[in-house]
């Protein structure tokens, strides 16, 4: 394990918490966000979170249920929060050898199962019972859906915190319930009729004392509560979406712990990045070309791109050949600042102990 105490701990936590700040997508919002993330949540972002999931899982078997899914025009999925659901189960099974359960829409199976596919996991239907047993030889992660209808979602959110009894929740972008307890898109656009109310599952969850995760990039998803107060001074639609009665798109539930980036799956290889630094465990931090094929498989099983509002092979409007490079930079950065380097006679190790 990574000391806390030490140069690279910092450096690393650093770096990776700059990537998440870069303005990838050009929209403009995501200082403010991080501002005010920092001003209620000290430290740092996603090594924060990184800690939290080991504490979590320290001892116990899991299984970690991850909630995700938003909807664009007519319904359908879009590509960020899936494909980073997917890589984070990939990472707590390699980190920790325990299975995720990631809860969608019932309309949104066959695309959540493509997508887990391309990270290189092995989707499986949660068992009836709701309990998980390890499957010697495979990467399992397990699928679970909610109708949209409030009493059976609600009702099958009873079940799953009790049969499954996970150790940790995350929600990933996943639309967020504002104060009215209703569900909008950023742009103030009514989400009625579309999604689950899996806001009872989070809050559930954390009236029984499981730790809970959000991963947000505009401040209307799930675990955004956290600076709902902040938000109306950067973003006019927090407050009021335009049409009256409805209140605002800021999300009013509050994670434990919340991961924002310009781009949600982005704040997913926030956590995965660091979670490979501090379990000292480069496995962890997928290779690029596992996230690009997940992309490509959730577009052509009915996801789209939540900036084209088409299935191309793109998350928030940047195409799968940059995602590529974003991630193999990241990943390479970490590695560096962890002491992987090769020096001119070809030595690998720590820069400051080879010459």
């Amino acid at each position: 394990m990574l000391d806390k105490n030490s140069p690279q701990y910092a450096r690393v936590a650093r770096t990776i918490d700059d990537f998440m700040s870069l303005d990838l997508t050009g929209v403009g919002s995501i200082r403010n966000i991080r501002a005010a993330v920092g001003k209620r949540q000290p430290g740092y972002n996603c090594m924060g979170a990184a800690e939290l999931i080991v504490a979590s899982l320290d001892g116990k078997k899991g299984p970690v249920m991850i909630l995700t899914g938003f909807p664009e025009g007519g319904g359908v999925p879009e590509t960020d929060g899936p494909v980073g659901a997917a890589m984070l189960a990939r990472a707590l099974f390699l980190g920790f050898g325990v299975e995720t359960v990631i809860v969608v829409d019932e309309d949104w199976a066959d695309m959540m199962r493509a997508t887990c596919m391309g990270a290189g996991m092995s989707p499986r239907d949660l068992p009836a019972s709701g309990k998980i047993e390890p499957i010697p030889f495979l990467r399992p992660v397990y699928i679970k859906t909610v109708p949209k209808d409030t009493p059976s979602c609600h009702r099958i959110a009873d079940e799953l915190l009790t049969e499954t009894t996970p150790a940790l929740l995350i929600a990933i972008e996943r639309p967020g319930a504002n104060a009215n307890g209703l569900y909008h898109g950023l742009g103030g656009r009514p989400l009625d009729g579309m999604v689950g109310d899996l806001d009872y599952l989070f809050r559930q969850a954390k009236q029984k004392g499981i730790p809970t995760i959000g991963i947000g990039d505009g401040g209307n998803e799930m675990g955004m509560g956290v600076i709902a107060e902040d938000l109306p001074e950067f973003s006019p639609k927090a407050r009021d979406c335009g049409i009256p009665g409805r209140g605002g798109v800021a999300a009013a539930t509050a994670a434990d712990f919340l991961v924002v980036s310009n781009v949600s799956n982005w704040g997913a290889t926030g956590i995965i990045a660091a979670l490979a630094a501090l379990l000292e465990n480069p496995v962890v931090f997928h290779d690029a070309e596992l996230e690009i094929r997940s992309i490509e498989l959730c577009v052509g099983n009915g996801g789209v791109d939540g900036m084209f509002m088409a299935p191309e092979p793109a998350v928030d409007g940047l195409p799968a050949i940059e995602w590529e490079g974003l991630i193999r930079t990241l990943r390479f950065t970490v590695l560096r600042t962890l002491g992987d380097v090769v020096n001119w006679k070809g030595d690998r190790g720590d820069w400051r102990q080879i010459k």
